[in-house]
This record gives structure tokens, sequence and C-alpha cells, in this order.
């Protein structure tokens, strides 16, 4: 009975999940800084309150967001990496995770990646800023993960990183272009790198 009420307490509050789906369309469309407390509030339905009884301050908020972006990212890469045969093609899921997060609904147009453009808002010690590091991190470590079943550790390290130049310039691009095409492309000659492997 104890470990059910746990559960229970550790689920998120609806007004918590709101609140959160409002901000991160928010700071997504037009940014942290421009994107104040009751812009978010009203678009959640839920009074002031009610945001500072689930996030202690805006900065817990963008915490949450980037956080829940970094989730929303790794389901994407579990989805695609579910159906892989090969070590390439576990390569090319994170690559596929990328195109699929940016050919995602946005209401008001792809504008590159979420987590950096929050960091890009944040001082270089705010923790916010420090989780997107730990995400990109994260995904290097992902790519050289898969990397090693295909060559030795210190190479396989050296083509994550490559491999990261590539999808975060690709990211970019896609940013500014407002559509994924240069990370099918990137796509396209990370494959193309594989196979001299």
């Amino acid at each position: 009975m104890a470990a059910q009420q746990k559960s229970e307490s550790q689920r998120p509050s609806p007004a918590r999940a709101r609140i959160l789906y409002a901000a991160a369309q928010h700071f997504y469309a037009g940014g942290i800084a421009a994107t104040g407390i009751d812009v978010i509030t009203a678009s959640a339905g839920v009074a002031k309150m009610s945001l500072y009884n689930n996030f202690a301050s805006k900065a817990a908020l963008v915490e949450a967001y980037i956080d829940a972006r970094h989730e929303e990212w790794l389901g994407l890469y579990r989805a695609r990496i579910a159906d892989t045969a090969t070590p390439q093609e576990r390569v090319l899921a994170v690559f596929d995770a990328y195109i699929d997060h940016a050919a995602a609904a946005y209401s008001h147009g792809f504008r590159g990646c979420g987590l950096l453009n929050a960091a890009a808002e944040l001082g270089v010690d705010d923790p916010g800023r420090i989780a997107v590091r730990r995400h990109k991190e994260h995904v290097e470590h992902l790519l050289a993960e898969h990397l090693t079943t295909l060559t030795d550790p210190s190479s396989a390290q050296r083509l994550a990183e490559r491999f990261s130049f590539l999808l975060e310039g690709a990211m970019a691009r896609a940013g500014l272009e407002g559509q994924p095409a240069r990370l099918v492309h990137a796509r396209e000659f990370a494959a193309e790198m594989l196979t001299a492997l």
C-alpha cells in the first residue's frame, strides 16, 4: 500500500503537465526570456499560484522543460533503435531520431534544436545549460557505443565526435531553413562514412 501511495505521489499532477506543455510550446516558439509566467499560466489555464506550487521558480520550470525535451528525444531514439539489426543501423538511428524531432508538428514552425536554443539564452553556469550539455554528451556517448562495435574504442570516440558535429551543424541549418532536409543529408553522409568501416 505504501509503495502504491509513493508511486501515486510521484505521478505529475494534471496541472503540472499542462504548465510544462504550455511552457514548452512558448519557450520553443518565442524563447525563454520572452515568455513570461503570465503567458504560460494563461495558456495552461491555471492560476499563477498553481505554477509555483508545481515549480519553485521559472528557472525550475526551464530545467523541467529541458529534462522533458531530453526524454522526448530519448523516446524517439528508443523507437528507432528497436527496429535496427546492425551497428550501422544503430548509429543511423541517432540521426533518424533527430530527423523525427525536426519533422514533428511545431505550431509556430521548426526552429532547430530546442535544447541549444534554450542554452543560448542561459548563463554559463546555469543548471539548465549544464543539462543541455549533458544531453549532447549523452548523444555522443550513444554514437561512440555503437561505433565501438565497428572499430577500436579510440577511433570510435573520434568518429562519434565528428558525427556529433555533423548532427549539430545539420540541426542548426535545418532550424534556420525551417525543415529537416539538412538532417536527411547529414544522415546520408553518415551512411557513406559508415561503409568505410
